[in-house]
Parts: C-alpha cells; sequence; structure tokens
C-alpha cells in the first residue's frame, strides 16, 4: 500500500480541506432552542468527520510505508478535536463538550486501526518485488 506522489499530494489537499471545514462548521451559530447540535445526528458528524481526517492525515504521513507514524496522526487529531471544542466555546449558541471529544477520538481510533492493519498487511507484496 505505498502511495505515489500525486496520491499523498491529494491527501494532504483533503486533510487540510477536512480541517477547515470542521473550523467552519464550528463558527457556525444555533440559536439557543436549536437541538440541531444534540443527538445522533451529530455523533454520526463528530464520528465521521473526524474518522476521515484522521484516514487522510495517517495517508499523508505515512506514505502507506511507515506504520509508526499513524500514532503521530492520532495525537494530531485529538489535539485538534480538543482545540475545536476550545473554538466552539466561544461561538455563540454553541458550547464545548469532551463528550464530542470522545466521540471524535472514536471515529479516530477506527480509522488508524483500519490504516495500521493495511500498513502491516502481511499478505502484501513487498517493495521491489
Amino acid at each position: 500500500m505505498v502511495f505515489s506522489k500525486r496520491e499523498i499530494f491529494t491527501s494532504w489537499v483533503i486533510t487540510i480541506f477536512l480541517a477547515v471545514l470542521i473550523f467552519y462548521v464550528s463558527s457556525l451559530s444555533f440559536a439557543p432552542s436549536s437541538s440541531s447540535n444534540t443527538g445522533y445526528k451529530a455523533i454520526v458528524y463528530h464520528m465521521t468527520i473526524f474518522f476521515f481526517l484522521a484516514f487522510f492525515l495517517s495517508v499523508s504521513l505515512t506514505k502507506g510505508k511507515n506504520s509508526k507514524l499513524i500514532i503521530l496522526s492520532m495525537v494530531i487529531c485529538l489535539i485538534y478535536a480538543f482545540l475545536d471544542e476550545f473554538h466552539q466555546s466561544f461561538v455563540p449558541g454553541r458550547n464545548s463538550s469532551l463528550g464530542d471529544v470522545f466521540i471524535d477520538g472514536v471515529g479516530i481510533i477506527i480509522s488508524s486501526v483500519i490504516i495500521a492493519i493495511k500498513i502491516n498487511d502481511p499478505d502484501r507484496i513487498p517493495e521491489g518485488s
């Protein structure tokens, strides 16, 4: 699962796009009576967006070779999840929640496990063969 330079570049572009999208969505205000930021839709959003952020950041950093860099990707994504909640605490009509960070973490872990399994797949053909 070694990626070409073009695929890695595309992965970086998607990673940056997702980080900006997360920041933008966190900047949106909700009316105090709005319940659009609670419930299963919020859980699905948090888990999914951070799954893909971790996935593309892992691809960008590991280049499909070095699975040790997946830990770095996880740490960066978790820090971003905390910073996202901190930022959200300043947005009118929004609040921060460690529960959201936990849900983000679930998406990050699932993505990281998938990437690690794929990189360390014993059935893959070694480079140069």
